[in-house]
C-alpha cells in the first residue's frame, strides 16, 4: 500500500545515510538499487506494518470519499439515534403523559394520552352524541375521529389527545396544544409556550353540575406546574356554546376578545399565571 511503502523507504534511506562510505556515485547507486534485500532485517513486524497499512487506508478513503466516512464509521443506528433522542428532549408540551394525576374536589383526576385501538369506540360515542357533535363536527363513522386523532398523534407532538380520567373512569376527552403554534395564532396576538385546551364531557350524567370548570381549573393549573415557560392557558370555545364559556370563566379564565376563526366565532378565554391565585 503507498502509505506502508513511504514509511519503508523512509528507513532504507536513513539506513544508507549512515553506512555507506564509497566516494564513486555509480556504486552509491548500486547499493541503493539493493538496500531493500540489505535491510530485510529492519522490516517492522508483519502486524505492525498490517495495523498501519489498514489505518493508512482508512485515511485515504476518507480524503477520497468524505461523504462516506460516516456511514461506515457510525453506522445506521448512530446516526439515527440523535433524532430520536431530540424529538424527546424537545417535546413541545413537556411531556403531557408525565404530567401525573392531580387531586380536585371531584376526586383523583388524571389526562391519559389516547390510544387508538383501546380508545376509539369510546372518544367516537361521544363525539356522536348530537349536544356535542354541533360544535365538534367529528360526528360519523369512526373513521372520522380516527383520522382526526391519528392526526394529531403522528404529527409534530404540538396537540396531544387525551382521555380525562376521573377517579380511575374515563369520562372526558381533551386536546392539549401549543396555541402559540396553532392557526389561532394568525387571529390573535399570542406569546411563546401559550398552552390551549379543548375539553367535552363524554357523558350526560356529568354534564351541568360544575365539573368541567373543577376539571379545567385542574388542567389549566397542571400545564402551568408542569410548563415553567408557560404564562398563559387559552381556550376559545364557541360564542354559541354559553355553558362551556361560563364553565372556563368560573374556573377561573378570564374573557379576553371574541375572535373570528375559519369555523366559528369564538370567545377567546386566558388563564393567567400572574393571576390564577386571585381569580
Amino acid at each position: 500500500m503507498p502509505p506502508t511503502d513511504a514509511t519503508a523507504h523512509a528507513a532504507t534511506a536513513a539506513t544508507d545515510t549512515g553506512a555507506d562510505t564509497s566516494p564513486d556515485p555509480a556504486e552509491s547507486r548500486a547499493a541503493a538499487g539493493t538496500d531493500s534485500e540489505d535491510t530485510l532485517d529492519l522490516r517492522l513486524p508483519d502486524e505492525l506494518i498490517a495495523l498501519f497499512a489498514a489505518e493508512a487506508d482508512t485515511g485515504e478513503a476518507r480524503s477520497e470519499a468524505p461523504m462516506a466516512a460516516p456511514t461506515l464509521v457510525t453506522g445506521p443506528a448512530l446516526v439515527a439515534a440523535p433524532a430520536v433522542f431530540a424529538t424527546a428532549d424537545e417535546d413541545l408540551l413537556d411531556h403531557v403523559a408525565a404530567w401525573g394525576p392531580t387531586v380536585t374536589p371531584a376526586g383523583v383526576f388524571q389526562l391519559v394520552p389516547v390510544q387508538v385501538e383501546r380508545d376509539l369506540p369510546l372518544i367516537n360515542r361521544w363525539m356522536n352524541d348530537p349536544a356535542v357533535a354541533e360544535f365538534w363536527e367529528l360526528a360519523g363513522p369512526r373513521a372520522v375521529i380516527e383520522s382526526h386523532l391519528r392526526a394529531q398523534l403522528s404529527g409534530d407532538g404540538r396537540s396531544v389527545p387525551c382521555l380525562g380520567v376521573l377517579e380511575g373512569t374515563p369520562m372526558s376527552y381533551w386536546e392539549i396544544y401549543r396555541a402559540d403554534l396553532d392557526p389561532l395564532a394568525r387571529h390573535f396576538p399570542l406569546r411563546p409556550h401559550d398552552t390551549g385546551i379543548h375539553l367535552l364531557i363524554g357523558e350526560v350524567a356529568d354534564r351541568g353540575r360544575k365539573l368541567g370548570s373543577t376539571l379545567l381549573r385542574a388542567v389549566a393549573d397542571l400545564a402551568l406546574n408542569k410548563r415553567p415557560a408557560c404564562a398563559r392557558v387559552i381556550a376559545e370555545p364557541d360564542l354559541r356554546n354559553t355553558p362551556s364559556v361560563a364553565a372556563f370563566l368560573s374556573a377561573g379564565f378570564r374573557f379576553s376578545a371574541e375572535v373570528d376563526l375559519p369555523t366559528k366565532r369564538a370567545a377567546l378565554v386566558v388563564r393567567d399565571r400572574s393571576l390564577r391565585n386571585l381569580l
